[in-house]
């Protein structure tokens, strides 16, 4: 019973983890690159948009990255979220203290 119940505590853990949705304002390029749909290139393209553009406001904002129309969107918008990037968490942080 012992090993049914920790097999199913890791099964639930990976799958989680699997079904977490990446957040286009902290992702890496590697974290970005497992998302189905979003290769190296396109990866990059989010990276350096991010850079020169600031964080995202919306996962729709993808639209405006090179490689990306609405049907690219439409297809990896169930894996992506936005929430804050991690310099606008600090700021907060420090306002808040």
């Amino acid at each position: 019973m012992k090993k049914l119940l920790l097999g199913l505590c890791a099964y639930l853990i990976l799958t989680s983890a699997a079904l977490a949705a990446v957040n286009l304002n902290t992702a890496t390029k590697e974290e970005l690159d497992g998302v189905n749909g979003i290769g190296p290139v396109k990866a990059q393209a989010i990276l350096d948009h991010r850079k020169k553009n600031g964080p995202f406001k919306s996962v729709n904002d993808l639209q405006n990255v090179k490689g990306f129309g609405d049907k690219s969107v439409d297809k990896v918008r169930s894996e992506l979220t936005v929430g804050s990037s991690k310099s606008e968490v600090k700021a907060d942080t420090k306002a808040t203290h």
